[in-house]
C-alpha cells in the first residue's frame, strides 16, 4: 500500500513516467488495474474513490495507491479522525468528541481506543521524524498529557516535512496520512524505521 496524491490525472502521469517507487524494494511501479471503489466520509459530505493498483517492475509486488487523506480500511477521511484525536487531547471524552465530528459514538470510541493503545509510540515516532527531516529540530515542550504530547509531536513533524519538501496546500493530518502510508489506525503501525526518501510521493 502506498499513499499518493489526490489528483488522479497526476498519479497516472507519474506512473507512466516511472516516478513512483515500490515501498518494498524502491523499484519502479507500473499500472496494474484498480482496487474496488470506496465511499469516504469527509467532513459533512462523501466522496467516491477508486484507488489505482500498481505492480513493481522489480520485485513484482502489487500495491494499492490510496489518495492522500484516505486511511487504510477506514470509511472516514484522516482529517475527521485527526479532529477527534485533537479533541481527545484537549480533554474531551468520547461522547462529546463524537458530537463534535458528527460520527457515531461507537466509531469514535474505536478510533480513540486504537490510537490510545499506541499514543506513546506515535509520539516517539513523530519526534524521530522531526529530528530526521528538520535542519535544526526544536522539540515540542511537554503539553500536559501523553495525548497532547503526541499531537504536539505530530504538528511539529508535519511542519518540518512541509518545510523541507516545499509542500503546500496539505493539512497536518494529510501529512500524517502520507508518512504512515494510510496506516494511522492500522495494526502494526508505527513502524520502527522512518524512510525519509520515499514516503513523500503523496505530497509532491
Amino acid at each position: 500500500m502506498l499513499t499518493v496524491g489526490a489528483d488522479v490525472v497526476v498519479v497516472e502521469r507519474r506512473l507512466v513516467a516511472g516516478e513512483l517507487a515500490c515501498p518494498g524494494c524502491a523499484g519502479v511501479l507500473a499500472r496494474w488495474g484498480h482496487a474496488r471503489a470506496r465511499v469516504i466520509r469527509v467532513g459533512s459530505g462523501r466522496v467516491s474513490v477508486r484507488p489505482r493498483r500498481a505492480v513493481c517492475r522489480g520485485c513484482r509486488a502489487t500495491h494499492v495507491l490510496l489518495p492522500v487523506g484516505v486511511l487504510l480500511r477506514r470509511a472516514d477521511g484522516v482529517d475527521v479522525v485527526g479532529a477527534a484525536i485533537v479533541a481527545k487531547a484537549a480533554g474531551l471524552g468520547a461522547r462529546p468528541v463524537a458530537v463534535l465530528v458528527d460520527r457515531p459514538l461507537g466509531t469514535v470510541r474505536g478510533w480513540l481506543r486504537r490510537f490510545g493503545c499506541r499514543v506513546e509510540a506515535v509520539r516517539g515516532w513523530f519526534t524521530r521524524l522531526l529530528c530526521a527531516v528538520a535542519a535544526d529540530p526544536v522539540l515540542p515542550e511537554p503539553a500536559g498529557s501523553v495525548w497532547a504530547d503526541a499531537v504536539a509531536a505530530i504538528g511539529a513533524a508535519a511542519v518540518a516535512v512541509t518545510a523541507r519538501f516545499a509542500v503546500t496546500r496539505v493539512t497536518v493530518w494529510q501529512v500524517v496520512c502520507a508518512v504512515s502510508a494510510g496506516r494511522l489506525l492500522a495494526p502494526g503501525w508505527p513502524a520502527g524505521s522512518i524512510n525519509t526518501s520515499s514516503s513523500w510521493a503523496a505530497l509532491m
